[in-house]
């Protein structure tokens, strides 16, 4: 391999496809192009230098799941079946290789018990409509549920080649305030230390011109609170992360997109009918902005709005 993977699409499984094809091409403005797969055609909309593909749940080219969200990464490389051959030498094997791909190319897909349950598959490039998007400007990151930062790192930029975008931890701290008030002598004020409510240990891996975002819960004590209907904080994003991993496993867990208005972007969707888990940008990872789109309006996919410099 002569250069790190980049990525190609991004494969999800939404139960109303029209629904999210309107939302990604009608209000978020990203060209589309319908790609030849076994004899039909799949909806794929290029963000940036990669691409959202959309199936029905079960579809066989998503190995017939019946679970919507984040299927699998297509990852190109400049030489596939040298690439292949090395990553089975470096214990990353190839459990499909003989299925066609998006568009006629070829794709080979590594067991996801060796790529930490992260569904990656090995693609040649994939050649679609680039028109730009006024409103989104490429995929941001893909974030990654991760039950061991440390051994994902070991497989992505270790074996496959991804570079460390950055590392950080992302905590949500309460503070308690004590007043004593007397008649006679006044207010006084006792802070007691502040205590951790939950938290998360980020990494982003670098794949082309966005990022894999692995998150892992950074105390497992912290639980897995979610205020269902309330704007999104650092311990439910700790919370969501936490259930997810519970109830699924390790693997991809949402889409990110990077916008140059995050506000506009997020009142363009809501206007257009989308229920909003943030009308506004939140302070985000990376010093962003970050907005969240209820799953109910993409047929259960987890996407958000990102706006950083």
């Amino acid at each position: 391999m002569t250069s790190s993977p980049s990525l190609s699409y991004v494969a999800l499984v939404s139960r109303d496809v029209p629904a999210a094809c309107e939302v990604l091409g009608g209000v978020l403005g990203l060209a589309r192009t319908d790609c030849a797969l076994g004899g039909d055609t799949v909806p794929v909309f290029a963000v940036g230098d990669a691409a959202l593909a959309l199936f029905e749940p079960g579809d066989p080219f998503v190995h017939e799941t019946d679970r919507t969200g984040v299927h699998h990464i297509g990852l190109s490389v400049d030489d596939l079946d040298g690439t292949t051959a090395r990553l089975a030498a470096a214990g990353i094997s190839a459990r499909d290789a003989g299925r066609p791909g998006l568009a006629g190319g070829r794709h080979v897909e590594l067991d996801p018990d060796d790529t930490v349950g992260v569904r990656t598959c090995l693609v040649d490039p994939l050649t679609i409509d680039r028109s730009a998007s006024p409103r989104i400007e490429r995929i941001d990151h893909l974030g990654v549920a991760s039950a061991d930062n440390r051994k994902a790192i070991s497989v992505f930029t270790d074996t496959l080649g991804l570079p460390i975008e950055s590392q950080q931890t992302d905590m949500e701290v309460q503070t308690t305030v004590e007043s004593f008030t007397s008649d006679k002598y006044g207010v006084v004020y006792h802070s007691r230390p502040p205590r951790p409510v939950g938290g998360l240990r980020v990494a982003f891996l670098t794949a082309c011109d966005c990022e894999l975002e692995f998150l892992q819960n950074f105390d497992p004590s912290h639980g897995a609170e979610i205020a269902h209907g309330a704007s999104g904080t650092t311990r439910q994003d700790q919370g969501a992360i936490t259930k997810y991993i519970e109830s699924r496993g390790q693997g991809l867990h949402h889409v990110a997109l990077k916008s140059p208005d995050i506000n506009a972007t997020l009142a363009a969707l809501g206007d257009a009918g989308c229920t909003m888990i943030d009308t506004v940008g939140r302070p985000g990872s990376r010093r962003a902005l970050i907005g969240f789109i209820h799953p109910k309006s993409l047929g259960g996919l987890l996407l958000h709005v990102v706006q950083r410099d």
